[in-house]
Parts: structure tokens; C-alpha cells; sequence
């Protein structure tokens, strides 16, 4: 099962909780594995929420056993350097930093820390030094928040 499919059996179940399936990670075989979740909410998330949210997809993945294997399942928030992986994400951090890396260079460069200007499902634009790039978002490999002061 990929990446994909697992966010789709699992974010209906986090949304009926009242969450967003901010993120996931999936990485198993072996003794190893490990798959992450990731919750947000408006007003932020606690130890309280992401034990409610482990219990319902441990119990949904116990169920539907979509994976091979041995893996520990882990439930967090996405943190102050959070991933932004949705174009929404995108719209609702509009303003703020960000370092954005992409997956080949664009105007010679493949990493950008600037503010986030803005965003639809085409492109992003980020201000780095007062010049603005605009980045098509299927280029993009990872992009994350600068947590305030760094």
C-alpha cells in the first residue's frame, strides 16, 4: 500500500474526530517499520488529541490490516517547523517563512528561505531578498515553516 492510499483509508476517520491528516509518514519492512501521523487543528493539538487519534487508527489499521509486517504507529502534531504539503497549508501560512527545496533548479537554485507571498495549485511565490520566485508546486520536494527567530 502506498503513502497515498493509506492517507485515503485513514483521513476520513481523523476528520470525523474533529482533525486534519496534516501529514504521513510510512516507512516499513523489517522489525522496523514506523508509520506517522500527523494532526493539526485550529487550536493546536494535545498529548489528549493524539492519543485519541492513535487509539481510532490503530483500531481502523487493525481492522482493514493495510500493512505488511511489523511497524510502531506514532500520532504528533506537525510541530513549529511543520511540513507544508497541501495547497491549503500553503494559503493558510501566507506571509510567514518558509525554506522550500525543489527537486531540480530553478533560476540556478534548488533551495529557497524567504517569505511565502503566495500560493494556488499551479505555483507558490517566495520572497528571497526582495525578489520574488515563483515556484510551480510540482517541483517541489519539501517545504517547511521557519519557526519564528531562526
Amino acid at each position: 500500500m502506498t503513502a497515498d492510499e493509506l492517507r485515503k483509508l485513514l483521513e476520513p476517520s481523523i476528520e470525523r474526530l474533529g482533525y486534519e491528516l496534516s501529514d504521513l509518514e510510512a516507512r516499513l519492512g523489517g522489525k522496523s517499520g514506523v508509520v506517522r501521523v500527523f494532526i493539526d487543528r485550529p487550536d493546536g493539538i494535545s498529548l489528549d488529541d493524539c492519543e485519541k487519534v492513535s487509539l481510532a487508527v490503530s483500531a481502523l489499521l487493525d481492522v482493514e490490516d493495510p500493512l505488511p509486517g511489523h511497524y510502531n504507529l506514532e500520532v504528533s502534531s506537525p510541530g513549529l517547523d511543520r511540513k507544508l504539503t497541501k495547497v491549503e497549508h500553503f494559503q493558510r501560512f501566507t506571509g510567514e517563512t518558509v525554506k522550500v527545496q525543489t527537486r531540480f533548479p530553478i533560476a540556478g537554485r534548488k533551495r529557497f528561505r524567504g517569505t511565502l507571498v503566495s500560493s494556488n495549485d499551479e505555483n507558490i511565490v517566495v520572497d528571497v531578498d526582495g525578489e520574488p520566485h515563483s515556484l510551480p508546486m510540482a517541483t517541489i520536494d519539501t517545504a517547511r515553516l521557519v519557526p519564528a527567530g531562526q
